[in-house]
């Protein structure tokens, strides 16, 4: 009936379906019977044509109840489940989708630990929306999740929806409140990694702002496979260029090596759409005007600009009007302060402040601490005389080198030290969760600095500790402050409350539970908090805390001084 090349041809055909047919069914449940039949009796005719008749008269009929009338292509569709969203971003990471509402893709998550200690409302007073409710990429996603982030906070949950649909922004939020993420989460929601193009442009005002900024970036995209650079003034200029001759989605930097980088052509901004500022009040300062003038020729006009600070004075107003398209504005400033942070002056005099922070050492329950000077000369000078009293510390200005800067940034980060002394280099952006004491050696004479100095504690809604040395002339700056921030900066007490900065110990386990879990019940653990003892210099290499603090037990007394010729030393 059939000739020799068309029984071929057919085989051929029957192989096909039936290995398609068979793969469709695998994550189906079980065939049933009369499913069975219509698969055995669509190979069998591919074949054999002529026994498909004899075989349909010799099938038995199956139960009525196991037979339905559907044609079995249409049963087939409708066991299956309807595709979702998320299956086919998860295919193609350029896709926005919403996360499906089963959370089976976090199990393999690795989060840090669970960070314990009560936050403010600062963090805390959000309207209820989620992450996965943002209709973010999974990747995305699971860079948040790992990164320790469980919810949005106020300004993130104001910010993102409105940056992810591609409106200029114009958000203030408080110091440590999380605008970072705020503004890099839709930045890396837009980039499309097939696309060999600088597709975000982040400036910052200072390096070591710029060295956490694109960590933060790497930090939550680094599932999406995106590639992020820092550049930042006082690095050579011929490893930018060699870095930017490769693939860059994400640009972070401070604005004079940006502005030098695009001017050369070695920086094309021509295809950027995301342009952000972070301390957008600095960044206009007269100190970068001119910069920011020249650098907003390169980026394309039809950009999204997304301005963040703590503080927007007139020039910010000004640049609004002239550079951004009916921008959407957010204001979280109810109160300038943070709630977390308690605030005490004392009047000293000059020759008693060293004195005086000798004390405060000693009787202050500090995790790290960051230190204020007015000047890089008073910093080097400070630095020399907390190390001589056997306290670890170091020190960080503008005059330093770069190299320098980077690795007492990155070690004090690192809890390698439990003092920093430093200028207004450091008084934006810097967010080291271990600390919890600011100090102004020397008070600030406005109030943007020394709302910006106090805000390195108590981050992210946590506790922290302010504490100003006030002299006779800074009294009428004192008031001046209090006035312009609408707060109240009270004088020392003789005793300071650990409670107002230092999160409380965990509630010990009762001995019977213990007893009942474990058997014989264990000698009393005590809290941390109450083996603390005053904070001497460190000696070598120590431990370090989960929360990046030092160990009090790991730090001898009166050891060599870490201080030597502006370099931290005892590594």
């Amino acid at each position: 009936m059939f000739s020799e090349r068309t029984a071929h041809w057919w085989k051929r055909c029957s192989l096909f379906v039936a290995t398609q047919l068979a793969l469709n069914q695998l994550s189906s449940p079980p065939l049933c019977y009369h499913q069975f039949s219509v698969l055995h009796i669509t190979c069998i005719s591919l074949t054999h044509p002529a026994r498909v008749c004899s075989d349909i008269a010799q099938s038995p009929v199956p139960p009525e109840d196991t037979f339905s009338p559907a044609p079995f292509a249409e049963q087939h569709l409708m066991s299956q489940p309807a595709p979702s969203s998320s299956s086919t971003a998860s295919r193609d990471p350029r896709t926005p989708s919403n996360t499906p509402h089963n959370s089976s893709w976090k199990a393999g998550l690795r989060p840090p630990p669970k960070d314990l200690r009560p936050q403010t409302e600062d963090v805390t007073a959000t309207k209820g929306l989620e992450f996965e409710e943002m209709s973010l990429r999974r990747e995305l996603l699971m860079g948040i999740f790992e990164a320790g982030f469980e919810k949005p906070s106020p300004i993130q949950e104001e910010a993102i929806p409105i940056a992810l649909t591609k409106r200029d922004v114009l958000a203030r939020a408080k110091n440590g409140t999380g605008k970072t993420a705020a503004f890099v989460i839709p930045s890396l929601q837009q980039i499309d990694i097939d696309k060999p193009k600088i597709q975000a442009l982040l400036l910052v005002p200072t390096r070591e702002l710029a060295l956490q900024t694109s960590q933060v970036c790497k930090t939550l995209g680094k599932h999406m496979g995106l590639q992020v650079m820092v550049t930042t003034g006082g690095t050579t200029l011929k490893d930018d260029i060699l870095r930017l001759s490769e693939t860059v989605h994400v640009l972070v930097g401070t604005p004079g090596r940006i502005l030098d980088l695009a001017g050369k052509g070695v920086a094309d901004l021509s295809e950027c759409p995301v342009f952000v500022m972070d301390e957008a009040d600095k960044l206009l300062s007269p100190e970068f005007a001119p910069v920011m003038e020249q650098l907003l020729s390169f980026l394309p006009a039809d950009r999204q600009v997304m301005l963040f600070s703590a503080t927007f004075p007139m020039i910010v107003k000004d640049f609004k009007d002239k550079h951004m398209r009916s921008p959407y504005e957010i204001n979280l400033m109810d109160e300038l302060t943070l709630r977390g942070v308690t605030q005490y002056y004392a009047f000293v005099e000059e020759r008693q402040k060293v004195h005086c922070l000798n004390t405060l050492f000693s009787k202050l329950q500090i995790n790290q601490s960051i230190i204020f000077c007015n000047s890089t000369n008073r910093v080097e000078l400070l630095a020399k005389k907390v190390t001589e009293l056997g306290y670890s510390c170091f020190y960080s200005h503008a005059k330093m080198l770069q190299s320098h800067r980077n690795r007492v940034f990155h070690d004090f980060r690192n809890g390698v030290s439990r003092n920093l002394v430093c200028s207004d280099l450091l008084t934006r952006g810097i967010d080291i969760q271990a600390v919890n004491v600011v100090i102004n050696f020397d008070f600030p004479k406005n109030s943007e600095t020394y709302l910006h100095r106090i805000g390195r504690s108590g981050r992210f809604g946590h506790l922290g500790l302010a504490i100003n040395l006030v002299t006779y002339e800074d009294r009428f700056n004192l008031y001046k402050i209090e006035q312009e921030l609408g707060t109240e900066i009270q004088p020392i007490p003789q005793n300071i409350d650990r409670g107002l900065y230092t999160a409380p110990a965990p509630a010990p386990v009762p001995v019977q539970a213990q007893a009942q879990r474990t058997g014989p019940p264990a000698p009393p653990q005590i809290p941390q908090q109450l083996q603390y003892q005053p904070q001497p210099v460190y000696n070598g290499q120590i431990p370090m805390r989960p929360n990046g603090g030092l160990p009090p037990q790991a730090q001898p007394m009166r050891a060599q001084p870490a201080y030597r010729g502006g370099v931290p030393v005892g590594r």
